[in-house]
C-alpha cells in the first residue's frame, strides 16, 4: 500500500475528461481510451482523475480496441489447428488481422507481416535472420531495443547527430567506408523515445540503398502518432509494438521484405513453423519449414493481441491521421510553451526547438532530482510521467552532458530527493489525451518549481516515494 493511499479523506475532486473550449475550437477531441475516468488518491488528501502522460512507455487501450477484444473473447479458439467453428473463425480473424496491418503500413506486394511480442522481439528476430557477414549500423541515439540485438554481427555505432542533415552525412560516410563492402543493415528510429523528434527516414533510406544497404525502421514511437508507409518511405522493414499503439495485449509487428526470412532458420523451432516433420532411417529428424510468415511464428500465437493491433489500426485510420496529428500539435504547443515559461526547466533536444516532433518531451529541472520531481507530480497532482534514462542511456547522457559510456539504470538513481542526478523526466501523450491533462501538468511544473513540494519524500527500492 502506498504512503498516500489511506489519506484520501475528503470528497473526490472531479476532473473528468470532457472537451474544453480550446479542444472544441482547435480540433476534434481525444479518442476514448480505457481508464479515462480512473481516479487516484493524492498524498495531500482527496482524489483526482488520473492524468496518464506516459504514452511513450505504454499507451492506454482505445475503448474501441477493448470493445472489439471483449466481443471476440467468447469465440476464441486455436489457430491453424482446429476443424471446429471457433478455430476456423479465429484463424480467419488472425489472418485478416495480418491483412489489416499490411494495409495500415501500406506494405508492398510480396512483403510479409510477422507477428511478434514487441518491437524488441521484432528486432531480435531480424538480428537472427541477417545473412553471413552482414554489418549493422546504428546511431547511439537509439532505444536499447534497436541498439542491442545485433550481438552476432559486426556493429558500427554512430555518434549522435545534431541536425537531420548531419545524420544522413554520418551514415553515408560510414556505409561508404565499410570494410568489406558487403551486406549491411541500418537500424533507425522514426521518432525518438526521448526527444520526440522525427528522424529523416526517407533520406536515410535513400542513403542506405545508394550504398547497397538495407534499413529497418523502429516505428514504436512513430506509428501511434503519424501515418507510416512502407511503400513511400521505401524502408525494407518496419517494427512496432501494440502496447504503444493503444493495443496493450502483448503483440508486436515486423513487416517487410521476405527474402532474408525465407532463407534463415526459424526464429523459434516448433509447431506452426514446421510444414512437415519425418523420421529418417538413421533415427534423426527431417524438417521442412514454412516459407510464409508462419516460419517465424512458432507456437500458439497471441490471437487476442494480434486482433487488438488490427483493431487499433482500423480505429486510427478511421479517426484520420490528419486530425490526430493536428490535435497533437496543439497539445505539444501547450506543453512546450508552458515549460518555456519556467526558466529552471531545460527541454532536451537533438535537432533544436523547430524540429518536427511527436508528443514525447523530456526535460530536467534545475535544483531537482528527476525522480523526486516525478514522484511529486504523481503523489500531489495525480500525474503519471516517467523519469530515468528511458532505455536510451547513451542518448540521455549525451543530452545531459555526461559521458555516453557511463553506466546507469533505466529507473531512478540511488540519490536522495533534492540531489542532482544524471537522468531526466519525460512527459508523453497522444490520441487519448485531453487538454486538461497537459494543462494540469504545466500548472504542476510551475507550482513545484515556484513553491516546492508539499510533502516529504524518501528513497525506497531505488525510487523516490512519499514519506510515511
Amino acid at each position: 500500500m502506498s504512503a498516500y493511499a489511506s489519506t484520501s479523506t475528503s470528497a473526490p475532486v472531479s476532473t473528468a475528461a470532457v472537451p474544453s473550449p480550446a479542444e472544441e475550437a482547435c480540433c476534434a477531441g481525444p479518442l476514448p481510451v480505457l481508464g479515462r475516468d480512473v481516479t487516484v488518491p493524492l498524498v495531500t488528501g482527496g482524489e483526482v482523475t488520473y492524468a496518464a502522460l506516459d504514452y511513450a512507455a505504454s499507451a492506454p487501450a482505445l475503448q474501441r480496441v477493448w470493445d472489439d477484444v471483449a466481443a471476440y473473447a467468447p469465440y476464441y479458439g486455436s489457430v491453424h489447428r482446429g476443424a471446429g467453428y471457433l478455430s476456423q473463425l479465429s484463424t480467419d480473424l488472425f489472418e485478416n488481422s495480418r491483412t489489416t496491418v499490411a494495409e495500415f503500413l501500406d506494405c508492398r506486394p510480396g512483403d510479409q507481416v510477422v507477428f511478434t511480442r514487441s518491437t524488441t522481439d521484432s528486432l531480435n528476430l531480424l538480428a537472427r535472420v541477417l545473412p553471413a557477414d552482414c554489418q549493422v549500423f546504428v546511431f547511439e541515439t537509439e532505444h536499447h531495443a534497436s541498439l542491442l540485438p545485433w550481438r552476432d554481427a559486426q556493429v558500427t555505432y554512430l555518434d549522435a547527430p545534431r541536425t537531420p542533415q548531419q545524420a544522413v552525412a554520418i551514415l553515408e560516410r560510414a556505409l561508404a567506408d565499410r570494410e568489406p563492402y558487403g551486406p549491411a543493415l541500418v537500424c533507425v528510429t522514426g521518432a525518438s523515445n526521448v526527444t520526440g523528434e522525427l528522424w529523416p527516414v526517407r533520406e536515410l533510406t535513400a542513403a542506405a540503398h545508394a550504398h547497397g544497404a538495407r534499413i529497418v525502421l523502429d516505428a514504436a514511437q512513430l506509428a501511434p502518432h503519424h501515418p507510416v508507409s512502407v511503400r513511400e518511405s521505401d524502408v525494407d522493414w518496419i517494427a512496432f509494438s501494440g502496447h504503444k499503439l493503444y493495443a496493450p495485449f502483448g503483440s508486436g509487428v515486423l513487416a517487410g521484405r521476405a527474402d532474408w526470412f525465407q532463407e534463415a532458420e526459424p526464429y523459434l523451432a516448433g509447431g506452426g513453423a514446421s510444414r512437415t516433420v519425418a523420421r529418417r532411417a538413421d533415427g534423426g529428424v527431417d524438417v521442412e519449414w514454412h516459407t510464409t510468415a508462419a516460419r517465424h511464428e512458432a507456437g500458439s500465437p497471441n490471437v487476442i493481441g494480434v486482433y487488438a493491433i488490427a483493431s487499433a489500426c482500423k480505429a486510427l485510420t478511421e479517426a484520420g491521421f490528419d486530425a490526430l496529428v493536428e490535435r497533437e500539435r496543439h497539445l505539444i504547443a501547450k506543453v512546450r510553451e508552458g515549460l518555456a515559461a519556467v526558466p529552471q526547466v531545460r527541454v532536451l533536444s537533438l535537432f533544436g526547438d523547430d524540429a518536427p516532433r511527436v508528443g514525447v518531451i523530456s526535460f530536467v529541472v534545475d535544483g531537482w532530482n528527476s525522480s523526486h520531481f516525478a514522484a511529486a507530480l504523481s503523489a500531489e497532482y495525480g500525474i503519471g510521467v516517467r523519469d530515468g534514462l528511458f532505455c536510451a542511456h547513451p542518448l540521455v547522457r549525451t543530452l545531459l552532458g555526461g559521458e555516453p559510456q557511463e553506466q546507469g539504470e533505466c529507473g531512478a538513481p540511488e540519490g536522495e530527493p533534492g540531489e542532482r542526478s544524471l537522468n531526466a523526466i519525460r512527459v508523453s501523450f497522444g490520441a487519448g489525451t485531453p487538454d486538461e491533462h497537459v494543462e494540469r501538468f504545466v500548472g504542476a511544473v510551475r507550482e513545484l518549481v515556484g513553491e516546492g513540494a508539499k510533502w516529504a519524500y524518501r528513497v525506497e527500492g531505488g525510487r523516490c516515494v512519499p514519506a510515511k
